[in-house]
């Protein structure tokens, strides 16, 4: 796990990267500190933040959903202020917009499971979720035998098989949440950092890779039981975001995909078990450790899910900023758009404005697209402002860019990625997600340097960040990308302050039609921060080299294959 350099290896790569920045292409790279390049950051303000984030979130956008009149409305107003600001269309065609072609999936369960012949009633979405990515009208399950695989994870670098050999096609498997959290051989209080990036999430913890393994066995259906903690979140996320339509892109591996996916709550896992003649709480201990063996349940699943399915056109919108001396090669920063839309079915409020998530990052996009038109010349690499759809869907906007770049991956020097910024405040710190990964880490930590602050290693590595936005797709594809949130340590405000605020909008606005602007909201840290990201990319863009993984990162080898054949 990253941590915090210490001051005398900050003192070596401010020195370095000091030495780098100035011998840069042709006028060399600025100092973050540079009169011009401040000037140019004090473009972006609070007000200017607040504005856009009332805008995208208002209630008019109706939740910014993907195929909707208000995610139309939303792609609209981005495109219409990019143009205000003077710049290009980011699209080689000349249009403001690449278009996503997606699929949409509104899924209407129904589920039955017995266990040693008695009913295990299920109340969706209270007890569970679930959903279908196939290409039809009507998927069904029928008295599937219920295997617990533990957590799904199949890793040989890690000597780790929750399978163990078990043919689990035509199963429905339930597994458990995140990584196995493995215990010190000789101190069980400590996870083993050896094993699964100790408390740090590796992709096997996300439910994206547990459903990809599922499918790849054959299993009927895959459901995760839900457990808050290791999640990260609590399940009324899991109920709002899988109870309404669900998009992917069209794919024509999709028929191969697991039939039925899906999540149940803790509580109705616990009672199936227990009904099925089994220890919940015992096996959960066993399926830590490596000697697990997946458990046939005496019980059997049946799932009738009808699924409404229409094609649905989205779009990303792209803004240019054209580069100098090294204009063929690229620098962007990503924002999705979208959010979850409309729920019909709620009493009460029924849209979800998604103000944090990811108004905010669309609003800091805005602005630092203002401010690059505030300098005196272009930087060397042209800029690209990417806000993508379908975020809240899996990525899928940026994943389509990603397998459809507009511009070679190869010449794209670095993606810089904004979802949920800071609204609590100025803070003495910056967090990057996945700090150690590249060494945009060391731009970031001499810009913040040059200000008086300092980086910060994620507070949740086990919470899984660094796969769940847009950033990871460019990631996957070997572009350097960069994860930066909102500091912790506030100023003027008591230790521990902003992780209280950040679990308090995690339990109740995170995914909810309450994340809406906030009366209490300060957005100076949120300029700051933004500011802070635009001098990282002027930086970026004017180095003389393009952006590196570091050695052991699992994405450096994509990239250096990539690089040997330009």
């Amino acid at each position: 796990m990253a941590t915090v350099r210490s001051p005398s290896r900050s003192l070596v790569v401010l020195a370095l990267l000091t030495s780098v920045a100035c011998s840069g292409p042709s006028s060399g790279a600025p100092d973050p500190s540079s009169p011009a390049l401040v000037k140019a950051a004090r473009a972006i303000t609070p007000e200017g933040l607040l504005q856009h984030i009332q805008d995208l979130a208002a209630d008019s956008m109706e939740g910014r959903g993907p195929g909707t009149l208000g995610g139309k409305e939303a792609t609209t107003y981005l495109q219409q202020q990019f143009q205000a600001l003077g710049l290009e269309p980011g699209n080689p065609d000349g249009t403001w917009f690449q278009e996503v072609d997606l699929i949409g999936y509104t899924s209407h369960p129904s589920a039955t499971i017995t266990a040693r012949g008695s009913n295990v009633a299920l109340a969706y979405p209270a007890d569970y979720v679930a959903d279908s990515r196939h290409d039809r009208r009507e998927v069904e399950v029928d008295g599937s035998g219920i295997v617990f695989v533990g957590y799904g994870v199949e890793a040989p670098e890690y000597g780790w098989d929750d399978y163990k050999g078990v043919d689990v096609r035509g199963k429905t498997i339930l597994m458990l949440v995140n990584d196995p959290p493995v215990r010190a051989a000789d101190d069980t209080s400590q996870l083993d950092t050896t094993m699964f990036k100790g408390r740090a999430m590796t992709y096997y913890g996300r439910w994206t890779y547990k459903y990809e393994e599922a499918s790849r066995r054959g299993a009927a259906a895959a459901i995760i039981i839900h457990e808050t903690g290791p999640a990260g979140y609590p399940y009324s996320v899991v109920r709002g975001s899988w109870s309404v339509e669900q998009f992917d892109v069209p794919s024509a591996e999709a028929e191969n995909r697991v039939a039925v996916e899906g999540w149940m709550t803790l509580d109705k896992a616990r009672e199936l078990f227990e009904a099925a003649g089994a220890d919940f709480d015992s096996l959960h201990a066993a399926a830590r450790t490596r000697d697990f063996k997946p458990v046939m349940l005496d019980a059997k699943a049946s799932f009738d899910v009808k699924v409404d399915v229409r094609r649905v056109k989205s779009e990303n919108v792209v803004a240019k900023v054209e580069g100098t001396s090294m204009k063929d090669q690229y620098v962007i920063y990503t924002a999705h758009w979208d959010h979850l839309g409309r729920d019909t079915t709620l009493q009460g409020d029924q849209i979800y404005n998604g103000a944090l998530d990811n108004a905010s990052g669309c609003a800091a996009l805005l602005e630092i697209a203002k401010a690059y038109t505030e300098l005196p010349t272009p930087p060397g690499r042209s800029i690209l402002f990417l806000s993508v759809t379908s975020e809240e869907k899996g990525l899928l906007g940026s994943k389509y860019y990603a397998e459809h770049p507009l511009y070679p991956l190869e010449e794209t020097a670095a993606d810089i990625n904004m979802d949920a910024m800071n609204q609590w405040g100025r803070t003495k710190d910056m967090t990057v997600i996945g700090l150690g990964n590249s060494t945009l880490d060391d731009v970031i930590t001499r810009v913040l340097a040059a200000d008086g602050r300092v980086v910060r290693p994620d507070a949740e590595p086990e919470k899984g960040f660094y796969y769940r936005s847009d950033h990871f797709e460019f990631a996957k594809k070997g572009v350097p990308a960069l994860d930066p949130t909102g500091g912790v340590e506030y100023l003027g405000k008591p230790e521990g302050w902003g992780m209280q605020k950040r679990e308090e909008y995690t339990e109740n606005d995170y995914h909810k039609v309450s994340d809406e602007v906030k009366p209490d909201w300060d957005l100076s840290g949120m300029a700051e921060d933004a500011g802070i990201l635009f001098r990282v990319g002027v930086l970026v863009a004017d180095q003389p080299g393009m952006p590196e993984w570091t050695s052991g990162t699992e994405f450096k080898a994509i990239r250096d294959s990539m690089m040997a054949k330009r």
